[in-house]
């Protein structure tokens, strides 16, 4: 079946602490899990050849970035070489601030910015993307802010990278968001969590360019919690066979934090599930 040809990879934002402590020796961890392939989010206090060649040496490919437009605004070129050096193919803006997206003064620059990041990426065989969380599915004018980016931008400089648990924490079915974007998509963000209450407000860190927090949680009563893939409410059956027929070809898995196990075991979790499902 096509869908089980996708491949899996892992936002090593995941398992970010345990990198922190020994990165080589969570690399192999993660390469002995099964994942062949990894989402950059920064280089943790590396430069980009020492963070490739670690890569490497464990037969990790890094198809993919987490990075805004600010290092490019900031140095140009420069900034883009830095990703051609790891060899990722994706660059995912990870998060926006809803005071710069659609139906504030602030949006004609945000498309300006996206149009210039996006363009001087394909132009060096990188493809800009953008990553939800749940607040771009509020409305401007009967439409979601998501909507008006990839509406107002073009599919070649601004892909979609759809996060499964954002979609449906915002209250919206995961598959039909996929279905919506169907060829237009390589990469789909694999969550799980559980909660008492959808839409129930941020429940997240939004994590700036140099890895710390820029805007905090706060989950109140929720109940809300990150949880390993096919161990919370997400219908991931579903969400793969959707995602199988819509294109993606990268499955990456992300939970942004473990509070009931280790990070490095809520991984393995997700993985054997996903074999279990064939993938």
């Amino acid at each position: 079946m096509i869908m089980k040809e996708m491949k899996v990879g892992l936002q090593l934002f995941s398992v970010r602490e345990d990198l922190k402590k020994d990165m080589e020796a969570t690399l192999a961890k993660v390469k002995e899990m099964g994942y062949d392939y990894v989402e950059a989010a920064g280089f943790l206090g590396n430069g980009p050849k020492e963070f490739r060649a670690m890569l490497d040496q464990y037969d990790l490919k890094a198809i993919s970035i987490h990075r805004g437009p600010e290092p490019f605004l900031k140095d140009g070129q420069a900034s883009i070489e830095e990703l051609k050096e790891i060899g990722v193919k994706y660059c995912a803006i990870p998060w926006y601030p809803v005071e710069k997206l659609k139906g504030t003064d602030a949006w004609e620059e945000t498309v300006k910015t996206f149009t210039a990041y996006g363009e001087a990426l394909k132009e060096n065989g990188i493809q800009l993307m953008y990553h939800n969380h749940d607040f771009e599915f509020h409305k401007f004018e009967g439409k979601f802010l998501l909507d008006w980016l990839y509406e107002t931008i073009s599919t070649d400089l601004l892909m979609p990278q759809i996060d499964t648990c954002w979609v449906h924490y915002a209250g919206y079915d995961p598959c039909g968001y996929i279905e919506k974007y169907s060829g237009k998509m390589k990469t789909l963000h694999l969550k799980d969590f559980v909660c008492k209450n959808l839409g129930g407000g941020p429940v997240y860190d939004l994590i700036g360019d140099k890895g710390d927090a820029a805007r905090t949680a706060s989950r109140e009563d929720n109940g809300f919690e990150f949880m390993p893939v096919g161990y919370g409410i997400q219908d991931f059956p579903a969400i793969l066979e959707t995602a199988g027929k819509a294109g993606i070809e990268y499955l990456i898995v992300e939970q942004d934090e473990s509070k009931g196990r280790p990070a490095l075991e809520a991984a393995k979790m997700s993985r054997n599930y996903l074999k279990s499902l064939g993938y």
